[in-house]
């Protein structure tokens, strides 16, 4: 099998990116192809990397205070927002210790997880790279659960988050029970899974069309002028740099 992503240096693919070349294909482009600026993520995606530090800490010891759990998450804030200028930087830090609190609530009577941040690669046949993707927690009895963090929590799992888990799910086999963990500074949510394989075929159509279209060209230049010039307006653009990036190339 010929390898089309070999050409734009992709060894990979993994749910986020496949859902960004869904929504924002001229993003996938600038980002991926021609490797132009776009910006860093904002403090909400370091809030959920932080209180995940700290809901992990409070599980793999049982006898872990909520205050030094609460550290743990306030310390790996402060440590990757460090040169961040997102103006709700302090908003999200003064929340963490809600979301801390909620994390550990839902989670902590499934026990300490038999594994965390643990690796899943799904081959594809026909597909030249593998999808990979790392789950966060893996307790006693195959329950499987993916944590996210949110201001407002959602009454049913997103379709983004449902391919996210159904790789894993797929990939570590028929008895896991996997699961969304939703948690906010006030309450929490825990919903599972149901079709697994319905969002893991969905996954491979996403896969094999980024796949299709790789095969165009190997030429990123080329590639961006078969895609729609991207809506500026909508939160993929929100840094200086990717609006800059999609001025510099798509002329908007």
């Amino acid at each position: 099998m010929s390898n089309p992503f070999a050409a734009h240096g992709i060894e990979h693919l993994s749910p986020s990116s496949l859902a960004e070349f869904s929504s924002a294909q001229a993003l996938f482009v600038l980002r991926r192809l021609l490797r132009k600026p776009t910006g860093t993520v904002g403090a909400a995606a370091h809030r959920g990397t932080a209180v995940e530090a700290g809901v992990a800490a409070g599980l793999k010891d049982p006898n872990a205070s909520l205050r030094q759990c609460v550290e743990v998450a306030v310390d790996t804030f402060n440590l990757i927002t460090a040169i961040s200028t997102d103006t709700r930087k302090d908003k999200e830090l003064d929340a963490l210790p809600g979301f801390v609190e909620q994390g550990l609530q839902a989670l902590r009577p499934y026990g300490q997880p038999t594994s965390t941040q643990g690796l899943c690669e799904l081959k594809i046949e026909g597909l030249a790279v593998p999808i990979i993707g790392y789950y966060d927690f893996l307790f006693p009895g195959g329950i499987l659960v993916d944590l996210k963090t949110t201001h407002a929590l959602p009454s049913t799992i997103t379709a983004t988050h449902a391919r996210q888990v159904a790789l894993y799910a797929s990939v570590l086999g028929p008895d896991i029970k996997p699961c969304l963990a939703y948690v906010s500074s006030k309450k929490s949510g825990l919903l599972g899974l149901q079709n697994v394989q319905e969002h893991v075929k969905a996954l491979t159509n996403m896969a094999l069309q980024v796949q299709r279209f790789l095969e165009l060209s190997d030429d990123p230049v080329v590639l961006s002028r078969l895609c729609a010039p991207p809506d500026v307006d909508s939160f993929y653009f929100n840094s200086p740099e990717a609006r800059q990036s999609a001025f510099e190339v798509f002329g908007i």
